[in-house]
């Protein structure tokens, strides 16, 4: 019976398993790390994560579409050059432009807290199992976005929170509405995608920290 899930699970898998295995060939494949196309790569699986959970991230899948499209504007100006995130940020803090509302550093930077928003859902979502999904969005929130933004995102975001769906709801989504699959297949892949998400945020953060862009706030 379990070779017969996991099977299933090789021919259907989940949101999340596509994006980790999406993430692992990146990874594999480039050298400089961290690398603009590595970053890229859960960014783009952040979106469809989003979707899943409703129009009630609207707001935040804009701006991670918007922040995608300005980063992978500049790695194709030169894509030798701008393969490296490092690169990116050091030229446009030698230009005086980093911290500029429309620069590429900030969108590594807003990026990257989107991106930890997500990790610590994922992580809530397969420990917590009690939590409703409210619960669990609000708490990824406060820990990582919630610092970061002003009163005008803050309020949106709480309009939002009301409009979250179950947990069953979105945790369905997730498996493909496939009602045989079991939750520990997706528990699985969610450990998989943190094993590999989590090294990669935590080199990046550090990089900003070292440029000293951590600590900007949306207006």
């Amino acid at each position: 019976m379990k070779k017969a899930v996991e099977a299933k699970r090789d021919v259907f898998p989940t949101e999340i398993r596509l994006a980790a295995e999406e993430l692992s060939v990146a990874v594999k494949e480039e050298e400089h790390k961290p690398s603009t196309l590595i970053f890229l790569a859960p960014s783009k699986s952040l979106l469809h994560v989003l979707d899943k959970i409703g129009p009630t991230m609207a707001v935040l899948r804009q701006d991670v579409q918007r922040n995608i499209e300005r980063l992978e504007k500049m790695y194709l100006i030169d894509p030798s050059l701008y393969s490296s995130l490092g690169e990116i940020l050091k030229k446009e803090m030698d230009d005086g432009t980093a911290r500029k509302r429309e620069s590429c550093s900030r969108a590594i930077l807003w990026l990257t807290r989107s991106l930890n928003f997500s990790l610590a859902l994922l992580e809530f979502l397969e420990k917590e199992s009690e939590w409703s999904l409210e619960q669990i969005v609000e708490e990824s929130y406060n820990n990582t976005l919630k610092p970061w933004h002003g009163w005008i995102s803050s309020a949106a975001y709480k309009v939002a929170l009301k409009l979250i769906p179950e947990k069953e709801v979105f945790s369905s989504f997730l498996m493909g509405d496939d009602d045989e699959r079991e939750c520990n297949g997706l528990k699985d892949d969610i450990q998989m995608l943190v094993s590999l998400l989590r090294p990669l945020l935590d080199e990046i953060n550090a990089l900003l920290r070292k440029f000293r862009l951590d600590r900007i706030k949306s207006t």
